[in-house]
């Protein structure tokens, strides 16, 4: 399938080339995957990739630490979203307490979940 269009082809190189990036250990390893792939993406011509390589730009130390260190903040994100869907569905809820005492029921069922 990839021979029958350039630009399949073009993209799957630059997602391929993104997945060694993101296997990188090093600081110095990081750094250079992700200028050799900023420049793939620039030379590939592909305008879906446009945006990729202005945010990859701006943002590459971030980028780079979280390839480096492999934190991330997924889980506090999740409880938060959890939270949002609550308050957003509370109309039932007659005061804060209550209101409260469900974030809690929630995010305990969370955490229980993801220790297993």
């Amino acid at each position: 399938m990839l021979s029958q269009s350039e630009k399949l082809h073009k993209a799957w190189d630059l997602k391929e080339s993104f997945i060694d990036f993101r296997k990188a250990k090093t600081r110095e390893t990081a750094e250079k995957e992700l200028l050799c792939w900023i420049l793939q993406a620039e030379e590939s011509g592909l305008s879906e990739f446009t945006d990729s390589v202005t945010a990859f730009h701006r943002w590459s130390k971030s980028i780079i630490n979280s390839v480096v260190y492999g934190y991330s903040n997924g889980f506090t994100e999740g409880i938060n979203n959890k939270i949002k869907v609550l308050k957003r569905n509370a109309y039932g809820f007659h005061n804060f307490t209550t209101f409260r005492k469900r974030i809690l029921l929630s995010t305990v069922k969370i955490t229980r979940q993801t220790a297993v």
